[in-house]
C-alpha cells in the first residue's frame, strides 16, 4: 500500500491509459472523457497527496468532459450530409429540354446524359426545345421542371 500512496499519479496515468485503450472498443467517447478525467486526477496528484481531492477533480472534470466536450463531438462525428441517391438527387439538377413541354402533354428534357419525361411546373407552361430548365421534384418517371433564365449560370454540367 505504500508503493500506491508514492506513486499516486502513475496509478492515475494506468487508469486513464487503460480507459482509452478501452475506448477503442466502444467508439462512444464515453470512455474517452472518463479518461480526461484520470489525467486531471493525475494532475491534482502532482500538487496533492490527498486521495478525495483526487477523486473530487478527477470526477468534475469527467462531468465536465462528459457534458461539454462529449456531445459536439459525438454530433460532429455521427453526423454529415445525408446520402441521396435515385431520382431524389435530379431535384435542383438542370437540364435541357429536348422535346417541347406544352401544357396538356409532357415533353422531353435531358438530364445528366438520361432522358426523362417533363412537364412543366409553375406558371410557364410552354417550354421550348434548347431552353434550360431546373427540375423542381420527381414522380415516378417524370421530372416536374421549370425553366431558368439565361442570367444564372448552371450549378452543374447539364449534359
Amino acid at each position: 500500500m505504500d508503493w500506491l500512496s508514492d506513486h499516486l499519479w502513475e496509478a492515475w496515468l494506468g487508469v486513464g491509459i487503460a480507459l482509452a485503450l478501452a475506448e477503442m472498443l466502444s467508439l462512444d467517447l464515453f470512455l474517452l472523457m472518463l479518461a480526461g478525467g484520470a489525467l486531471a486526477g493525475m494532475g491534482s496528484a502532482f500538487v496533492t497527496d490527498r486521495v478525495i481531492v483526487q477523486v473530487l477533480v478527477a470526477s468534475a472534470a469527467a462531468l465536465l468532459l462528459l457534458a461539454g466536450v462529449r456531445p459536439p463531438l459525438v454530433r460532429r462525428l455521427h453526423g454529415g450530409p445525408d446520402l441521396v441517391l435515385g431520382p431524389a438527387s435530379l431535384v435542383g439538377a438542370r437540364g435541357i429540354v429536348t422535346e417541347a413541354v406544352v401544357e396538356h402533354r409532357p415533353g422531353r428534357v435531358k438530364i445528366g446524359g438520361e432522358s426523362w419525361l417533363a412537364v412543366s411546373e409553375g406558371a410557364e407552361s410552354d417550354i421550348h426545345v434548347g431552353r434550360t430548365v431546373e427540375v423542381v421534384s420527381i414522380t415516378g418517371a417524370t421530372a416536374h421542371v421549370r425553366p431558368v433564365s439565361s442570367s444564372n449560370p448552371p450549378k452543374e454540367p447539364l449534359l
